[in-house]
């Protein structure tokens, strides 16, 4: 599904009562009660190839997940494992960080990673199975013909990366594409909840 999503397409089960513990201990129940606060603000959009698997818009209102990245891989325990979930709070922490504090991107992107990491374990994953699976769908802008990638794609990651080559071949085809109507992603509303 794309664009922004009413309450009855996410996380209903979620129960809303006071949480009981050390207020530093991550539990599911929180990050769910985290991503229904961010998908609340947000639109998600699957339609584009996305260097690096995300990104957001320049404006910060949609989070692209790149459309070859499977919403979800089978762990060796045999869970499923949904991991828009871990990518749309890592893509929010990082451009949140930019926006609000200026940092610079590789200090935003750490504290990013680190948090997507935490999500990660806190759902019972371990990071190194979680990311064996999310480098075997990493691509180069390049390998795709026609590239196809969002139009307001925020490129400050890639310009604090000093990827020129990359960045060339990126600006190259976003000046030359037109805004294209973003089909409905289906996909998504599944691959939220575990």
């Amino acid at each position: 599904m794309h664009g922004k999503f009413s309450r009855k397409n996410i996380h209903d089960k979620t129960l809303h009562r006071k949480l009981r513990g050390p207020d530093w201990y991550i539990s599911s129940l929180m990050i769910d009660r985290t991503i229904d606060a961010i998908m609340k603000r947000l639109i998600i959009n699957r339609d584009y190839h996305v260097p690096y698997l995300a990104g957001y818009s320049t404006d910060g209102a949609t989070i692209y997940i790149d459309c070859d990245l499977p919403p979800t891989f089978v762990a060796k325990s045999g869970a499923t494992v949904h991991v828009d979930r871990y990518l749309i709070m890592h893509e929010a922490v990082e451009k949140s960080l930019l926006k609000m504090f200026d940092l610079r991107y590789q200090h935003a992107h750490q504290c990013a990673l680190r948090t997507e990491k935490a999500l990660v374990n806190a759902d019972g994953i371990t990071w190194r199975e979680y990311d064996r699976f999310m480098q075997e769908f990493i691509k180069e802008v390049g390998e795709e013909t026609p590239l196809n990638l969002p139009p307001d794609l925020d490129l400050k990651p890639y310009v604090d990366e000093h990827d020129d080559e990359l960045l060339a071949k990126m600006r190259q085809w976003m000046a030359t594409s037109s805004p294209r109507p973003a089909a409905a992603n289906s996909r998504f509303a599944a691959s939220l909840c575990p």
